[in-house]
């Protein structure tokens, strides 16, 4: 589920679609959870869907630790790229805001948190030396990744929660800990599932 506060809006011709906050969004604020609507399909099952539905799951799913497709029910899965986002996945099933969220700015992530089944390149990003998201960026990036949560996870208890009654209790109880800094984050690396089996 997305932060409550946002809305998809049509961002330019070239990026399409885009979710966009509504109202300010403070750093360390739980943008998106995994809630019990989105729905999750095994590797096996979108074989049995064919073509037409794994290009679909493709643009609009993410893949879990597990190697699940996620798809989101709501306008979570129009969140675009980037290279420098203002979200990123945690090992619990939530993101964060990294950065503070202007009203008006677009909220983004990095696909390669995501573990997307092949390369592919990306709009050009001002300072940016990457240009293409790889199927393994968990792997080169979450030590980069990792601090910039640390950091957000010191504002998670400033100010308001909207999602996180979405959150399991053990989940949540975990959260406020790292926040309190009685116990040590686990890494998004956690996060990474390997290559997709094609056949």
């Amino acid at each position: 589920m997305i932060y409550p506060h946002t809305e998809l809006k049509f961002i330019r011709k070239e990026i399409g679609y885009g979710v966009v906050a509504t109202r300010f969004i403070p750093k360390g604020t739980i943008t998106y959870v995994m809630d019990a609507l989105d729905q999750r399909f095994t590797e096996k099952e979108i074989l049995e869907l064919g073509p037409l539905y794994t290009d679909i799951l493709d643009k609009y799913a993410y893949r879990d630790a597990t190697g699940d497709y996620i798809l989101c029910w709501d306008h979570a899965r129009f969140v675009n790229h980037s290279f420098y986002p203002n979200c990123i996945t945690t090992a619990y099933d939530f993101e964060l805001a990294v950065r503070d969220i202007k009203p008006e700015e677009e909220l983004t992530n990095d696909y390669g948190m995501l573990n997307v089944s092949d390369p592919f390149h990306c709009l050009p990003e001002k300072g940016a030396n990457r240009k293409i998201v790889m199927p393994d960026d968990l792997l080169r990036f979450h030590d980069e990744w990792d601090c910039q949560l640390v950091s957000a996870f010191k504002h998670f208890l400033k100010g308001e929660q909207p999602l996180a009654h979405f959150l399991p209790q053990k989940v949540y109880s975990k959260a406020v800990d790292i926040a309190n800094r009685k116990c040590e984050m686990d890494s998004i690396v956690s996060c990474y599932c390997g290559p997709v089996q094609k056949k």
